[in-house]
This record gives C-alpha cells, sequence and structure tokens, in this order.
C-alpha cells in the first residue's frame, strides 16, 4: 500500500493554505463591500450637508466629495426651526419612557420567573398572546384610550403607551430563570426579601441583557413617528422624528436639502455615539442572552 511521501504532504499543506487565504481574502472583500453599501448613506449625508445651498444645486452629477465645506447648514438647522427645543423634548420623553419600561418589565420578569401564585402560567400564557396582536391595532386602542383620559398633546399622553414591552418582560424572564434556584433559596433563608434579591442577585448578574433592552428602548423611543404624531399636534411637544417633518414642511423647506442632511445629521449623531459606546455591551448580551449557572 502507497503512503504520501514527505513532499506529497508538504504540497497538499501549501495547497490548504493558498485555499484557506483565498477564502480569508474573499471573505474580508465581501465584508468590505457590504461596510462599504453600509457606510456610503451616512457619508453621504454628511458630506452634503456641508456643502452650500448654490454649490448643491449647482451639481448635474452628484461630486463625492467638496472643497469647500461650510457649517452654515448647522446654523440654520437650530434657528430656522426650533431644533434645539425638538432634541430637548425627545431627551425628556425617551429617558422617561425608558427608565419606567426598565422598571416594569425588571418587576414582571421577575413575578413571573421566581413568584408563585395562582394562574401564573395561564397569565403569562395570555401575556405573550399579545405579540401576535398587529401594532396598528394596538395603536388604535391606545389612541382611544389617551383621548378619552383626555391625554393628548401631553407627555404623558406620548409616554403611558410606551412604557411596556411583552418581548423585554419574556427576554428578562428567561435570563432570571436561568440563575441557579439555590441562590434564590440560600437567600430566601438569610431572611433577603424578594426586593433585595432582585436588586443584589439577579440584576448585576443580567446585566449585560438589561443594559442591551435599554439600549434598544432608548433607540427605539428616539425613532418613534407614528405613536408622537398621532397622538401631538402642538410643535412645543414634537419629537425629533415629528420636527424632521415640520422642518420639511415649514422650515426650510422642500428644496433646501443641504440644511435638511444637516438637522438629519444633528439628530443621528446621539444614537451612534451611544452605539460607539456601548457596542460591547449590545454585543455581549445579545450573544450572551443570559448567564446559566
Amino acid at each position: 500500500m502507497n503512503h504520501p511521501n514527505q513532499t506529497d504532504l508538504e504540497r497538499i499543506r501549501q495547497t490548504e493554505r493558498r485555499r484557506a487565504l483565498v477564502r480569508k481574502a474573499l471573505t474580508y472583500m465581501a465584508l468590505a463591500l457590504w461596510a462599504l453599501m453600509v457606510l456610503f448613506p451616512f457619508y453621504w449625508m454628511l458630506l452634503t450637508s456641508v456643502k452650500s445651498y448654490g454649490s448643491y444645486n449647482a451639481e448635474r452629477i452628484p461630486a463625492l466629495f467638496t472643497l469647500s465645506p461650510t457649517l452654515e447648514n448647522y446654523k440654520a438647522a437650530f434657528t430656522a426651526v426650533p431644533l434645539g427645543r425638538y432634541l430637548l423634548n425627545t431627551l425628556v420623553f425617551t429617558v422617561l419612557t425608558t427608565a419606567i419600561m426598565a422598571a416594569v418589565s425588571i418587576l414582571a420578569a421577575y413575578a413571573f420567573a421566581r413568584l408563585e401564585f395562582k394562574g401564573k402560567n395561564l397569565v403569562f400564557l395570555l401575556f405573550l398572546s399579545l405579540m401576535m396582536i398587529p401594532n396598528e391595532l394596538v395603536v388604535i386602542t391606545n389612541f382611544a384610550t389617551i383621548t378619552g383620559l383626555d391625554l393628548r398633546n401631553t407627555f404623558a399622553g406620548l409616554i403611558l403607551p410606551s412604557v411596556t414591552s411583552v418581548f423585554y418582560i419574556y427576554l428578562l424572564k428567561e435570563n432570571f430563570e436561568q440563575v441557579p434556584d439555590e441562590l434564590y433559596k440560600a437567600a430566601r433563608v438569610d431572611g433577603t426579601s424578594d426586593f433585595k434579591y432582585l436588586w443584589k442577585v439577579l440584576i448585576p448578574i443580567c446585566r449585560p441583557t438589561i443594559v442591551t433592552i435599554i439600549i434598544l428602548k432608548i433607540i427605539e423611543c428616539w425613532n418613534s413617528y407614528v405613536w408622537p404624531r398621532l397622538v401631538t399636534d402642538n410643535p412645543d411637544l414634537f419629537l425629533v422624528s415629528n420636527g424632521i417633518q415640520e422642518i420639511r414642511e415649514n422650515g426650510f423647506g422642500r428644496e433646501n436639502i443641504p440644511a435638511m442632511m444637516a438637522a438629519v445629521v444633528v439628530i443621528s449623531v446621539p444614537l451612534i455615539v451611544l452605539f460607539l459606546v456601548f457596542r460591547k455591551k449590545i454585543m455581549e448580551g445579545v450573544s450572551r442572552g443570559g448567564m446559566k449557572g
């Protein structure tokens, strides 16, 4: 029986290394192309925001760079329309909604994960069934409720329908249940209350998932459009998403694209910074999903 000699083995290894290098090169090329496709709109938005109105309109073929950038569009974004007020409204709405949502979700998830009460499984099943209801139906119900409570054009009307999330509660419940029962039993033997156990044990262990949920909720609130547009027609309560439409209709006009892009850049920067600062936490929370004992 013939066996490959040393030369044949070395040739096979070189062939495999070449194939591995080719595969890696093709992978990096595909990733680079995908990254270019994803990042190009952001580059185009930033580039357009530093072009003057005249130079932008004078371009027959859109230029991929500019030799005379200007910040006049950013000045106009804060002077032609109350963009600062829109940002402040959105910040208040986002902070309050996210804080209340986090508290509600953590407490509800703990109740379903650790507490025993009659009909718990049935209640949780009915709770999960809410995920099957289309958002459009929920919006209609919420609008009727908020209108009936005379909360239109108020921050309470903006915030209340967004303080619960079935998915986040379900995700946290699954994380809490993955923490060993022995920790809970030992804590109860020592006389630890449920709230103290939640605060001292579960929240620290499940912090990556909680941070991820909070960040996702912040992004959701910052980009919220349909509900704020529906429940508010007072410009003093407009969020940035509604403010963009107001800017387009009554601010710069539909033709001043560079000024519009400057406003969009200002609105997008907080979310980009948030992701860059907490990207490791987001990836950790998404990849782990929870801590197993």
